[in-house]
């Protein structure tokens, strides 16, 4: 069932002091702010208007699962663990590759997948490394993007599970 929206135009076409809605109705902020300076009241028919359960589509227990924001939201089935995803991109040279992965055997990280690309003297690189438990994600994010420099090449570091949630389709 699609959700119905009450605005403030709504509520001047209709000019009455009380507006019944259904329980799936939202009411724009707009809305409810207008109906408090005018008194009008807003009602499902048997109690005061309030606002509804969000709708957050098929995918919504898993995404509450799988967010970043939840701690440690470890999901095997989808694939999604401590991992942390490492980008670097930048000018081909000897000892790029070298240099990155040097610094994260000091953070004594894991590489469980890399990818490497050349294009025309310009490298891609993408690591998918664990981190040791205990192991702080921002320092190794410090260590990490302060290698290269802006005309050589630039690392970047995000979390696997940011990386999981922004490319899900």
């Amino acid at each position: 069932m699609s959700r119905r929206f009450l605005t403030v135009e709504d509520l001047r076409r209709l000019n009455s002091n009380e507006v019944l809605v259904d329980a799936d109705t939202i009411v724009t902020p707009q809305a409810l702010e207008h109906a408090r300076a005018n008194g009008i009241a807003i009602t499902n028919g048997m109690s005061a208007y309030v606002e509804p359960t969000p709708d957050r589509g098929p995918d919504a227990e898993r995404a509450m699962r799988t967010l970043p924001h939840l701690p440690e939201p470890i999901d095997e089935s989808i694939g999604v663990g401590p991992g942390v995803v490492v980008t670097a991109i930048g000018k081909n040279r000897p000892g790029v590759l070298s240099e990155i992965t040097s610094a994260l055997a000091t953070a004594q990280c894991n590489v469980l997948d890399i990818s490497q690309k050349m294009v025309e003297g310009y490298f891609h690189l993408v690591l998918m490394v664990e981190l040791e438990p205990g192991a702080s994600f921002a320092q190794l994010k410090q260590c990490l993007e302060c290698l290269g420099g802006p005309d050589d090449y630039v690392v970047r570091v995000m979390h696997e599970r940011v990386f999981r949630f922004m490319h899900r389709i």
